[in-house]
């Protein structure tokens, strides 16, 4: 194996499922660790808060500077990683992420702790974008399905058991281990990955776009801000779309956004190649990706939120209730892949959507009778439905692309992305705020609480049907979607599924 990663793989070379097991144990623990981090820091709040002598004002920065951090260099992870290789930058961005790791478990103030989240966030925030851009293309053809599926599993996965480890950690340990874990795990993804994952050829890419640097970064990042101050981000108690904090960044970033849209569609080799919305493959994949990350991260959010306010369960014990949901999607994951490959994504995407709406709607039904076994059922449901959809979606979005552009396409992707699960969670948050609101005036006490999370969760259920009914147009790419404006039409052969 190692003599396989000596060896310089050209770009558009696959390899066997043999072969590519062990480069994709160290890509799978690299993005476990930074998923996993990410969500973790949840249930830490109050004892930063308590340690730090702080207000959450302050503390959630902690999350909020990671997350920006991440959104900043996601753009450009593409045109680094064609430019100095992908496996340098995926060990670099580990590398930087554990030293980060190590940083804030040192951390003695608020402060620090921000400042060391953000040397975090920009080593994880490529991590994600070049495993998917790697894996994609070392799949063996007609196998990227099966093999995607697998590289899902840490991003479903490490989201529900983030929780439940640091809900352990910090009420039986201290909130530092939620770092301090990291150290090893960091350790052993550099050491599997530099033995291990193959030095794909490099490709020859353009000066880099320093102005596209800087609007990408800006817009990604400050769009992020704005919606995330509004809803509360992944914390959840924001200030309102109308606060000065949530209208400056979503000003910012949408004139940056506009901006940088303009000077790259009139680049010939742009940072970030957005001339693949004129195919309609990609475009109509990319909007329902957009739709089920609403409906994925708005459970993820909403459910750990109503499990603590309105049951009373601890920060632990939502984790391990949430494990169903976990674990259902680690099940369904490489099963959702494996169905890509023999049928394509449209029936796979509509089923894992069928069963999210249906789960989705059996939550909007919870009552204070309702019981922990009738709860976590629709949690699974969720889970598999997740799973089912998630990955084959993805691999149809890249399938979409010309192949020369995957790594650019998975940047491109991964930033929306960041955008989408931060407005997600705002716009929920919102929805759930003004339900309460509603219900304060009419209903008794405990109901409030339940019939406001009920209509939101209706909301997510009918985001869910909008989804399956969008994802009846997917096709197969048949063809090789558009080059530059003053290009020939590249001749580079598809990955096709079978």
């Amino acid at each position: 194996m190692a003599s396989t990663a000596k060896q310089a793989a050209p770009a558009g070379d696959s390899m066997s499922i043999r072969a590519i097991l062990a480069p994709l144990v160290a890509i799978i623990v690299g993005m476990f660790m930074v998923i996993l981090d990410g969500t973790a820091m949840n249930v830490a709040m109050p004892g930063l808060m308590d340690d730090f002598k702080s207000s959450m004002t302050v503390v959630q920065w902690t999350i909020t500077g990671y997350a920006l951090a991440q959104a900043a260099v996601i753009p450009l992870a593409g045109w680094l990683s064609d430019r100095f290789g992908a496996k340098q930058i995926f060990l670099f961005s580990i590398i930087m992420f554990t030293i980060g790791s190590g940083l804030c478990a040192l951390a003695s103030t608020a402060e620090q702790l921000i400042v060391f989240r953000v040397i975090q966030g920009l080593g994880g925030g490529m991590v994600a974008p070049i495993a998917m851009a790697f894996t994609f293309r070392l799949s063996p053809p007609g196998k990227q399905g099966a093999v995607m599926g697998m590289i899902g599993i840490p991003m479903l996965l490490a989201p529900a058991l983030g929780p439940v480890v640091a809900g352990w950690l910090v009420d039986y340990v201290s909130w530092h281990w939620i770092f301090i874990i990291n150290l090893p795990i960091g350790v052993i993804a550099v050491i599997v990955g530099l033995r291990t994952l193959p030095n794909l050829e490099r490709k020859r890419v353009p000066a880099l776009d320093f102005l596209g640097m800087l609007l990408a970064p800006l817009a990604f990042a400050m769009l992020a801000y704005g919606v995330s101050s509004a809803g509360g981000g992944e914390g959840g108690g924001g200030s309102g779309w109308s606060s000065t904090e949530a209208l400056t960044g979503m000003i910012v970033g949408g004139v940056a956004l506009i901006i940088f849209i303009i000077v790259e569609l009139n680049r010939k080799e742009p940072l970030l190649e957005l001339r693949v919305f004129k195919s309609s493959l990609f475009t109509r994949g990319i909007i329902l990706q957009w739709i089920v990350q609403i409906a994925l991260f708005g459970t993820m959010f909403l459910v750990p939120v109503f499990l603590q306010i309105a049951k009373g369960y601890t920060a632990f014990n939502t984790g391990l209730i949430m494990l169903p949901q976990a674990l259902a999607a680690g099940l369904f994951m490489p099963i959702g892949g494996r169905l890509f490959d023999k049928f394509g994504a449209r029936p796979v995407v509509i089923t894992g959507l069928s069963i999210v709406t249906i789960a989705a709607y059996l939550l909007s039904r919870m009552s204070a009778d309702t019981t922990l076994v009738m709860l976590m059922i629709p949690l699974a449901m969720l889970g598999a439905g997740m799973g089912l959809s998630m990955m084959p979606l993805n691999t149809h979005i890249m399938q979409s692309a010309p192949r020369e552009l995957v790594s650019r396409v998975t940047s491109l992707t991964a930033a929306a992305q960041q955008v989408m699960t931060s407005f997600a969670i705002a716009g929920l948050s919102t929805i759930l705020a003004g339900r309460m609101e509603h219900y304060s005036a009419t209903e008794p006490g405990p109901n409030i609480v339940y019939l406001s999370y009920g209509d939101t969760f209706f909301i997510l259920a009918s985001i869910a049907i909008v989804g399956a009914i969008v994802a009846m147009l997917l096709r197969r790419p048949k063809q090789e979607p558009i080059a530059g404006p003053d290009e020939k039409q590249p001749e580079v052969s598809m990955m096709m599924g079978h």
